[in-house]
């Protein structure tokens, strides 16, 4: 099922950690802590702040109490911005298969696929971190 809305587990962990970093906001956090509160691969979980880091949406502190924390921003980070920073552009694919199999422009799911990747990214881009 190529064609339906399934983070990878990238995606999964820099949502988790940031969700971490916001329940525990004005706290400097350890990559060592959060994954060990995420059961994750710490060397994963490493990458994964690195290029949240490079959209932006925490900052990394360097040092003996180093870590990471949400960073500033003025327009409140969205849970698309943290897809979008590790994933790239949220695509919304309408096809189960890799292959078109329809024939003609009728899908025989009649669009339902891309009504829900739709409603997926419509509630990824409008759930702010604030909300959670």
């Amino acid at each position: 099922m190529q064609g339906t809305f399934r983070p990878s587990e990238a995606a999964s962990l820099a949502i988790h950690a940031v969700m971490l970093l916001k329940i525990q906001e004005g706290t400097v956090l350890t990559v060592h802590d959060m994954a060990e509160q995420l059961q994750a691969s710490e060397a994963h979980l490493s990458k994964v702040m690195q290029r949240l880091a490079r959209a932006r949406i925490v900052k990394s502190h360097r040092g003996p109490r180093g870590g990471f924390a949400l960073a500033a921003r003025k327009d409140d980070t969205t849970l698309l911005d943290v897809y979008e920073a590790i994933e790239g552009p949220f695509t919304t694919d309408h096809c189960l298969f890799e292959s078109k199999v329809c024939l003609g422009d009728r899908c025989a799911l009649g669009g339902m696929l891309e009504r829900v990747n739709n409603e997926v990214k419509q509630y990824l881009a409008s759930t702010r971190l604030s909300d959670l």
